[in-house]
C-alpha cells in the first residue's frame, strides 16, 4: 500500500511541477530552466545529507557508476534530446512520445528485474495506457509529416533514456536507499552548463522575466515527485509504481484547461477519466 500512495504522490508532484515548469519555459529558455532547476536541487538536498550517511554502507563502485551513468543518460541525454524535440517538432507528439517512457519501464522491469504481476495488475496498466494516449493525443499530430520530423527520433531517444532510468534506478535505491540515486544524479548538472558552452547558448539568470518564482515551485513538485517515485519503488514494484507516477499528463491537461484557458476535447476528457480508473483498478489489484 505505501507504493501506491507514494507513486500517488509522485502522479501529483510530476503534474503540478510540470505545469509550473509550462510556466517557467515562457520565461526563461529550456537549458537554463535545467541548469537552475538542477543546482537548485543539489544545493537544498544537500542539507539533508548529514541524516542519510549511513546509507552509504552499502555503496559500492558499480553502484556508484551504474548510478551515474542512469543519470548521464536521463538527465542529461534525455533533458536535451527532449528540448531538442520541441525546438523541431510538433509539441504535441513530443509530449506524447516522451510522457511513454514509463512503458519503457514496465517491459525493462519485467525483463530485467523479473518483477511479475497478475493478470489484472496487467490489464489495469494498459487501461492507463490508453487513458493517457486518448489524453494526449490530437488527430493532427501524426501527419506523415510530423512522423518523419527529427524532432521524432530525439522524442523517441527521451522515453528510451527516462524509461530505462526509472526502471534500473531501482538496483541504486536497494543497495544505498531512496536519496543517494537521486542526489548523484543530479550532481551532474555542470555538464547542462558545459553543453550551452559548445553551443553557445546563453545562460539565463533565474529571475530573468520574472521567472524565479515558478522556476523554484516547479523545482519543488517535481523533486518531491521523483523522491516518491524512488521511495515507493523501495517498498513495491517499479512496474506497479511507475504507471501511476507516469500517468501525470493527464493532471497536466487539466491544469492547462483551468489556469491556461488551454480547450480540452471529449476525448481528452474520455481519457482522462479512463487513466483515473485504471489507476484505481490498479491501486486496488495491487493491495
Amino acid at each position: 500500500m505505501e507504493a501506491i500512495i507514494f507513486a500517488l504522490i509522485a502522479f501529483f508532484g510530476w503534474g503540478v511541477g510540470i505545469f509550473f515548469e509550462a510556466i517557467a519555459a515562457r520565461k526563461l529558455n529550456s537549458y537554463s530552466f535545467a541548469f537552475w532547476a538542477f543546482l537548485l536541487t543539489v544545493v537544498v538536498l544537500s542539507f539533508y545529507t548529514p541524516f542519510v550517511v549511513d546509507d552509504l554502507n552499502g555503496l559500492t563502485i558499480h553502484i556508484f557508476l551504474l548510478t551515474v551513468t542512469l543519470a548521464i543518460m536521463a538527465l542529461f541525454l534525455g533533458s536535451i534530446s527532449y528540448y531538442e524535440a520541441l525546438k523541431i517538432a510538433n509539441r504535441a507528439l513530443v509530449g506524447t512520445i516522451a510522457s511513454s517512457f514509463p512503458l519503457v519501464t514496465v517491459i525493462l522491469s519485467i525483463l530485467f528485474l523479473k518483477e511479475k504481476i497478475s493478470t489484472e495488475q496487467g490489464v489495469a496498466i494498459v487501461i492507463i495506457f490508453l487513458g493517457l494516449f486518448l489524453a494526449m493525443f490530437k488527430g493532427d499530430m501524426f501527419s506523415k509529416k510530423a512522423l518523419h520530423s527529427r524532432g521524432v527520433f530525439f522524442a523517441i531517444l527521451t522515453m528510451i533514456a527516462w524509461g530505462v532510468y526509472f526502471a534500473f534506478i531501482k538496483i541504486p535505491i536497494e543497495h544505498i536507499g531512496w536519496f543517494w540515486p537521486n542526489y548523484f544524479s543530479f550532481l551532474i548538472f555542470p555538464l547542462i552548463y558545459f553543453y550551452m558552452k559548445i553551443k553557445k547558448i546563453r545562460l539565463e539568470k533565474p529571475t530573468h522575466n520574472g521567472a524565479i518564482v515558478t522556476l523554484i515551485l516547479s523545482t519543488i513538485f517535481v523533486r518531491i515527485a521523483e523522491l516518491s517515485f524512488n521511495f515507493g519503488i523501495s517498498k513495491g514494484l517499479v512496474t506497479i509504481v511507475a504507471p501511476i507516477s507516469g500517468a501525470n499528463p493527464t493532471l497536466f491537461v487539466i491544469l492547462a484547461f483551468l489556469f491556461f484557458k488551454d480547450p480540452i476535447t471529449k476525448q481528452q476528457i474520455v481519457g482522462i477519466i479512463t487513466t483515473l480508473i485504471g489507476i484505481v483498478l490498479l491501486s486496488i489489484f495491487s493491495v
